[in-house]
């Protein structure tokens, strides 16, 4: 995968477009991180700087005498520097949240709000109740200039990451099982940050290889050669994929002997649908307790949530009014038939409900399925085909880019359904249930969710339940909120819409 030519990196910023030109394996592993936090720190100095420039230059403006420019200036810089301390205290720019998740944004929240905690409490305690306008122009302008500049230091680091660069050289080490599925999950998720460059399997046999999508990975057996494939690979973590035969004794020793390279050394839960919020550490006498909080299916969080979804289902169909015009007559002039097409899907508490679509098929599609069983690409639950004759014209289209879900909104305005949730399954499919998959019905289905930005028609019905059991059980409001705006991201460049 690293090249040993010479590559072009493009920044994203004026400032860093002196495209240097660097070996690729200065920009993988350990070296690039430091490289990329100095970068972070120039933009988040300059954002917060002309923040905090332009609400001195306004409220210098607005004075009727100079007579406080110096405490102006003074309070100007105290809030930088401050902000700036805040952001470092927060570990807004830890290695281990770069490019993964929302974590990074929410800590430049958590950063900015406590900046301005402490400086409204000086305000309030000094009587410098002249800067509160200063505070409240300083705030929203650097947070939004802070979360964009991030935001576009992000989307930069994924591109690099298609071409291998960037990357933390791994290796994993465990059971056969284990290894797979580790490797098999990195190389799904297009933000890992990981590129596996080798496996130690536990065990003497040598007929197995590590398969990772197109890839196999070189494989080594035998514990006691962690260290050498680390060496010869260059790697610059080891992630241990669940239980070793070996115990927690042999992991103590590996991570002491990894220290001599500074090689880090990473644990892969075995609770893979348990997320981190829901993870909470406690030492008692040296002993690490992994405590896995109860998943909420009602309470407070959930009024949040069915709060927002009646806001912006409300918005959404105001908004889109036109559209809906639009597509309906388009719709009546492709194809005889109703615009609005009702079928009954299973909600929270296996409560059946109508789940309004604009009309995407032809009046006999039910009639036409039992012929076309045979050409069936969906999951094996679901009938999926890529080029389903039933589908009209309009239809492929609207199909396409998602327009025929719209009219679920009235579904989420209504309470049968939410903005965000589990894919609505249908009364046929709730009936063949078997074990944990009933638990999809723990909270109402959703517009859209995980599977919506996972890949829809092209995920397996394993991945698809997978998917949903996450969610319902590790939901928050932030991710909610994510899932979202990557969906406006899926709707641009669909992927699995058929």
């Amino acid at each position: 995968m690293y090249q040993t030519q010479e590559q072009t990196l493009k920044f994203p910023f004026p400032a860093l477009t002196r495209r240097p030109r660097v070996r690729a394996a200065a920009v993988s592993g350990v070296p690039w991180r430091q490289r990329y936090q100095m970068s972070l720190r120039v933009t988040d100095t300059l954002v917060i700087l002309t923040a905090v420039f332009i609400s001195t230059d306004w409220i210098l403006k607005s004075m009727v005498s100079g007579a406080a420019t110096a405490e102006t200036v003074t309070f100007a810089v105290a809030v930088g520097l401050g902000w700036l301390v805040m952001l470092s205290m927060f570990r807004t720019r830890d290695p281990r949240l770069i490019g993964v998740g929302v974590s990074e944004y929410k800590r430049i929240v958590q950063a900015s709000a406590a900046t301005f905690s402490w400086m409204a409490v000086a305000v309030v305690l000094f009587g410098a109740h002249d800067f509160r306008n200063f505070l409240i122009i300083t705030l929203p302008a650097g947070l939004v200039g802070l979360l964009g500049s991030r935001w576009i230091w992000r989307n930069w680091l994924m591109h690099q990451r298609q071409f291998g660069l960037f990357l933390s050289k791994v290796i994993v080490v465990g059971r056969h099982d284990d290894v797979q599925y580790v490797v098999g999950q990195l190389a799904k998720k297009t933000g890992a940050v990981y590129d596996v460059v080798g496996t130690v399997l536990e065990g003497k046999d040598r007929s197995q290889v590590i398969q990772a999508g197109e890839r196999q990975i070189p494989v080594v057996y035998g514990l006691s050669r962690v260290e050498k494939s680390v060496a010869d690979t260059g790697a610059d973590a080891v992630i241990v994929a669940g239980h070793l035969h070996k115990g927690s004794k042999y992991i103590r020793e590996l991570g002491w002997r990894l220290e001599r390279t500074a090689t880090e050394l990473v644990l892969a839960s075995t609770l893979t649908n348990v997320a981190g919020p829901r993870i909470q550490m406690r030492p008692v006498e040296g002993l690490p307790l992994m405590h896995v909080e109860m998943p909420q299916f009602a309470g407070g969080r959930h009024v949040v949530k069915r709060v927002m979804d009646v806001v912006v289902s409300l918005a959404a169909l105001i908004a889109l009014a036109p559209v809906f015009a639009v597509v309906a007559l388009l719709i009546k002039r492709d194809s005889q038939g109703p615009v609005i097409f009702r079928q009954h899907r299973v909600g929270r508490g296996s409560a059946e409900f109508p789940m309004y679509k604009f009309r995407s098929m032809v009046t006999t599609a039910e009639a036409d399925l039992s012929g076309l069983k045979a050409l069936d690409e969906g999951n094996g639950v679901l009938f999926k085909m890529r080029d389903d004759p039933r589908v009209t014209r309009v239809g492929r289209w609207i199909r396409r880019y998602s327009i025929d879900e719209l009219p679920q909104l009235f579904n989420v305005l209504r309470g049968d359904m939410a903005l965000v949730g589990p894919r609505p399954p249908l009364p046929s499919e709730v009936s063949g249930y078997a074990g944990h998959t009933h638990r999809r019905l723990f909270i109402k289905p959703g517009l859209t969710g995980l599977w919506q930005i996972s890949g829809r028609s092209d995920l397996g019905w394993d991945e698809s339940v997978r998917l949903d059991l996450y969610y319902v059980e590790n939901w928050s409001v932030t991710g909610d909120l994510m899932i979202m705006w990557r969906t406006f991201k899926v709707l641009v460049k669909p992927t699995g819409a058929y």
